[in-house]
């Protein structure tokens, strides 16, 4: 089982200092600290996990869309006309891709799949999934009005102050909103909508229609 100490951290966030550009940078670091601060609500034992995953959510995120197509191939991950017509999908599959070869330290399963899926989502999210994705679009570092908006809905509610059942509850609400702004987005824009956000967001609505 993969260990990961604070020492790792740094050295990957000092690596990444030297291979990010300031703006992604300053994003992947606020991302971290939402994932620390989400997962004292929901999690604190998976902390060290999720920054590990935080800090690599974004590490192929700056590559040009033919550098993200040659490493799917590279890296045998099929992709679809829809794929690519959907390219700020595939930094999410090619980084997932990249953690076992290139940062094999990091190499958790619970690392690798909230990163795989910390952009479109996907049935059957799990915790670390939900609040990858979550801190992703919340992070302090994020003025588009939709994520100032799903902060506030979310800390407002004050989910400190809740039951861990209502916390969840909180968690579901707020990603279905989430789910919600990006369709409204890409329909704006004319662009596909990924299979599994839609799976994702179904899922949860029939989630929170059972609840009791």
């Amino acid at each position: 089982m993969i260990t990961i100490q604070e020492e790792l951290l740094n050295r990957l966030r000092n690596d990444l200092a030297n291979t990010m550009s300031p703006k992604r940078l300053r994003h992947t670091l606020a991302v971290e600290e939402m994932a620390v601060r989400l997962c004292a609500l929901f999690c604190p034992e998976q902390t060290v996990l999720l920054r590990a995953a935080a800090l690599l959510h974004d590490v192929t995120k700056e590559l040009s869309t033919d550098e993200q197509a040659a490493l799917c191939n590279a890296y045998g991950i099929p992709l679809d006309a829809e794929d690519l017509l959907s390219p700020k999908t595939l930094h999410a599959r090619t980084a997932a891709a990249k953690i076992p070869k290139e940062f094999p330290e990091f190499a958790h399963p619970t690392v690798i799949d909230a990163v795989r899926w910390h952009t479109t989502g996907r049935k059957g999210m799990t915790l670390t999934e939900k609040l990858l994705y979550l801190a992703d679009y919340i992070d302090e570092s994020r003025t588009f009005p939709n994520c100032v908006l799903l902060r506030r809905c979310f800390f407002e509610a004050t989910p400190e102050k809740m039951s861990h059942k209502e916390r969840l509850a909180l968690l579901d609400d707020t990603l279905i909103l989430s789910f919600d702004m990006t369709v409204r987005d890409l329909l704006a824009e004319g662009t596909p909508i990924a299979t599994d956000t839609v799976a994702a967001r179904n899922d949860l609505i029939l989630q929170t229609s059972q609840r009791v």
